[in-house]
């Protein structure tokens, strides 16, 4: 933490855990890469919890909306 910055404590509390900004889960629960073919729901970091975002069709359409987070992150 930075000493000089007095709400350093409070910004590290607000990252999501393991610095997971989107995430996705299957609609019916369980380990979604046995099932790749079953719906996501997708959920984004709102600097307290998980916030449902949308759903997405499979693994891969899921996929898709996570590399392009992960591509806007970097510029």
């Amino acid at each position: 933490m930075d000493a000089d910055d007095p709400l350093a404590a409070y910004d590290k509390r607000r990252r999501p855990p393991m610095d997971q900004y989107r995430r996705h889960r299957p609609v019916n629960g369980g380990a979604g890469h046995l099932r790749p073919d079953e719906p996501r729901v997708l959920e984004e970091w709102n600097d307290f919890s998980y916030e449902v975002v949308g759903t997405a069709p499979d693994l891969a359409a899921t996929q898709e909306w996570l590399n392009d987070f992960r591509s806007k992150r970097r510029l």
